[in-house]
């Protein structure tokens, strides 16, 4: 099997079309061409990653985040980026990155929160329409044309919105949600003291989303990177929690390897065992 049949089944999940303007999702390491020894997916792919996998006997990295999103202009090793991206080339690691395109479609990033959650009845928060334009394998040696296809059916775009099997009070909700995620710490705006049902989840910075959170009647946001200002967009309208975000995105690697595993059963696809977040937090003791 190559590199190639993997990307193929990733793009059927989430096509390439889907990603942002400004991300830089795809193979951004090696070629289509090689033959696959394995794959390990992680949520970023850094050069302890990348010596995991050679370690592993696997020479795909799939990882969430692209290691590149800008380009580059020397690889002299003086940051994390040009190290991993050094590594994998000297060790004939590939990389590829599913990310907003991921995020964008409806049993994507966002529904791995969801589904953590128990929530139910899930709808795409902020939908998006557009065209997508595939030319197809040539038949018999004739080109295909390019088929274009429109997309505007609420199964793309960003963030969920769902429900809850059953109303909860704000403070248990919070500790259910600490618990279902391991979380240390939720940086939250002001309990509103009214239950909460209908739930926003972005999973990654979803500031962007606020306002649609709150017009679709949300009664809490989660999300991460909220800006100190973006607390106040609350406004006593609707419960704001930011978890952190690699405490967002962390079930993402189960996904990708239930994509794989799904289509490829009998071939080597590997969990990363290296918890790439490098945010830690200094708690005052009790």
């Amino acid at each position: 099997m190559q590199i190639k049949d993997i990307v193929q089944e990733l793009e059927l999940v989430a096509p390439a079309a889907f990603q942002e303007s400004y991300d830089n999702a795809g193979l951004i390491v090696g070629s289509e061409e090689w033959a696959c020894t394995g794959i390990i997916c992680t949520l970023d792919a850094t050069e302890e990653v990348v010596l995991e996998a050679k370690a592993a006997g696997c020479n795909l990295v799939v990882s969430h985040h692209p290691i590149i999103f800008n380009g580059l202009k020397k690889l002299n090793g003086k940051n994390y980026v040009e190290k991993t991206i050094i590594s994998a080339i000297k060790n004939d690691i590939a990389i590829f990155a599913i990310h907003t395109n991921l995020d964008n479609v409806i049993d994507g990033v966002s529904d791995t929160m969801a589904i953590k959650l128990g929530l139910q009845y899930k709808k795409v928060l902020l939908p998006k329409a557009g065209l997508i334009s595939k030319k197809y394998p040539p038949i018999e040696g004739i080109d295909s044309p390019d088929i274009s296809l429109n997309y505007d059916n609420q199964q793309v775009g960003s963030g969920l919105i769902a429900d809850l099997p059953e109303e909860m009070e704000e403070n248990g909700f919070l500790q259910m949600l600490q618990t279902s995620f391991n979380l240390q710490v939720i940086r939250h705006s002001p309990l509103l003291g009214k239950p909460i049902k209908k739930v926003a989840v972005c999973g990654g910075a979803g500031s962007f989303l606020i306002n649609e959170a709150i017009a679709a009647g949300a009664d809490i946001f989660i999300t991460s990177d909220l800006k100190y200002h973006d607390f106040f967009d609350a406004d006593d309208r609707i419960l704001l929690a930011d978890i952190g975000h690699w405490e967002s995105e962390q079930f993402t690697i189960g996904l990708l390897i239930d994509i794989l595993q799904a289509k490829f059963p009998t071939f080597a696809v590997l969990k990363s065992v290296i918890k790439t977040n490098p945010v830690n937090y200094f708690l005052k003791e009790d």
